[in-house]
């Protein structure tokens, strides 16, 4: 972990809180506030002790899912070329925290919630909704990376920065106009376009690489690096802008910054420090004190551990999964999510749902082909043909993947030559999207519970062929159906470092996303 006065506080000091001037209850404080100061919504987030009972049935439903996930023994010491990166053993992480004591239930969760994002995997994930995005914590400055005429590279409050405030706040923008001092006070539109000098007296990359080693999600240093910046992505219905995590944050554990910049068509630089603010979720549920805090937003619902997907009101239900909200893809119809197993990415903080400014979208039109999160372009060479893929995954498959095939020829049809896809941001989706397969070749997880899973399938346990553990979902090695569904499902032992692990034989197929709700 990094220093605290910035991006991340460690969970021993996250919450070691003056409250003198708060109330005993510290959420009736905040209670139907939109808008609240990190220390006020940590002080509520923190108010409620470590439930013993509880915290152990947390720590065993954890460890009897790790079994499912490739990452758990991989991750202890990840092979080169991330091997000085990604070196965490799940398991005794939660030894170490069933033994650990915490000042808080929230302070729990902050070390599991780290614990997983350190394995670097975005498809495994703890994530909660009594702490997870309840309150967004926001800065009205996004950075960004840009680089310079000569190739070099700094550090920018992206240019777009006020337009898009002002869009995602309205009103409430003039809190951090306020809240400047001196020449600065009521100019913030004055800092978008600026070069970041320093953030809390440091280079900016000593805070983007302290990003890097807490958030999770990917295993190349690099992306995690990225994900410090503002950034775009193509939507289901146009292009959506993210605030990355410098200006965005899941946790209201930061109370401001301090930055030094030099303004656009200034010789002098300037030195200020701008306050954090922490929103109410848009998933959060309303609370009047801490009693109803935790009742609305913290008790198991009947769909915290997911659908049964042989319900017969699973594809009309209105509730969505309680997953749904970490994904990091729209929503997909539930029917098409019955029929197509989706491999998504998880996080703590909800998809965002800013749009991109219309001076940053593409100049040139998209080809009549495009549907959804795939748009087509043509360049100006008439050679070179653009996939801005956003997703694999739609609200209707079907569409998105005829959308796919017709734009591909089409560009052909007009002569290109080439094709960049761009898919920054992009979001993995259904476990397959080609028939035939290109190669994917895997294994599958076989622990015991497996196995006696896949022993039921084969029983006529699924009719409708769903499941992730039914041999109609993949190919032998030689790319052709199992002849014996009985015997598509042989457990083979292997050493992985250091640890016992059971894969069943070569298998052409897809892949699973894997997720906790706690």
């Amino acid at each position: 972990m990094q220093r605290g006065c910035f991006l991340w506080l460690l969970p021993s000091l996250a919450f070691t809180l003056v409250y003198g001037a708060l109330p005993i209850d510290p959420c009736a404080s905040i209670a139907g506030k939109k808008w609240v100061l990190p220390l006020e919504a940590r002080a509520c987030l923190s108010a409620a002790p470590v439930e013993p009972t509880i915290k152990a049935n947390i720590i065993e439903v954890v460890n009897k899912t790790l079994a499912f996930h490739t990452s758990v023994n991989y991750q202890i010491q990840a092979p080169p070329p991330y091997d000085r990166d990604v070196h965490e053993d799940l398991k005794a992480d939660l030894a170490r925290i069933s033994f650990q004591s915490y000042t808080s239930d929230f302070a729990l969760h902050l070390d599991v919630y780290r614990s997983f994002k350190r394995v670097n995997d975005g498809h495994c994930g703890v994530y909660n909704y009594c702490y997870d995005s309840l309150y967004v914590t926001y800065l009205p400055i996004p950075l960004v990376l840009l680089t310079n005429s000569d190739g070099t590279q700094n550090v920018y409050i992206a240019p777009e920065a006020f337009k898009v405030a002002t869009a995602e706040f309205g009103e409430d923008i003039q809190f951090w106009e306020n809240a400047l001092s001196g020449e600065l006070n009521g100019k913030l539109s004055s800092l978008s376009g600026a070069k970041v000098l320093l953030i809390n007296e440091e280079d900016p990359f000593v805070a983007v690489n302290s990003n890097a080693v807490v958030t999770g999600g990917y295993q190349a240093f690099v992306t995690r690096q990225n994900s410090f910046f503002a950034s775009y992505h193509r939507g289901p219905k146009g292009w959506d802008y993210a605030m990355g995590n410098f200006a965005q944050q899941v946790h209201p554990l930061v109370d401001s910054v301090s930055l030094t910049v030099q303004r656009i068509n200034s010789n002098t630089t300037d030195t200020f420090t701008l306050p954090y603010r922490s929103r109410f979720g848009s998933a959060s549920k309303n609370f009047t004190d801490l009693a109803s805090f935790r009742e609305n937003n913290c008790h198991a619902t009947k769909k915290t551990n997911g659908n049964n997907l042989y319900d017969v009101n699973f594809s009309t239900t209105e509730e969505a999964d309680s997953i749904a909200f970490f994904q990091q893809q729209a929503p997909v119809n539930p029917r098409e999510a019955r029929e197509h197993a989706m491999n998504v990415i998880l996080d703590g903080m909800p998809l965002s749902d800013i749009s991109l400014p219309k001076e940053l979208h593409p100049t040139m039109p998209s080809l009549n082909e495009s549907y959804s999160v795939a748009q087509f372009y043509l360049l100006d060479d008439k050679i070179t043909g653009v996939l801005a893929l956003g997703s694999f995954s739609a609200d209707n498959f079907t569409a998105f993947g005829l959308s796919l095939l017709n734009g591909l020829q089409e560009l052909k049809a007009r002569g290109a030559e080439r094709l960049v896809v761009d898919v920054r941001n992009q979001i993995i989706g259904p476990k397959s999207t080609t028939e035939p397969q290109a190669g994917l070749d895997t294994t599958i997880r076989a622990s015991p519970l497996a196995q006696l899973i896949a022993e039921k399938v084969s029983e006529g346990g699924d009719p409708d062929e769903l499941l992730y553990y039914n041999p109609i979902q993949w190919t032998n090695g030689s790319h052709l159906p199992f002849s014996e569904p009985r015997e598509w499902f042989v457990p083979t032992v292997k050493i992985i470092n250091g640890h016992k692990d059971a894969f069943s034989q070569r298998h052409v197929g897809g892949f699973w996303d894997s997720a906790i709700n706690d």
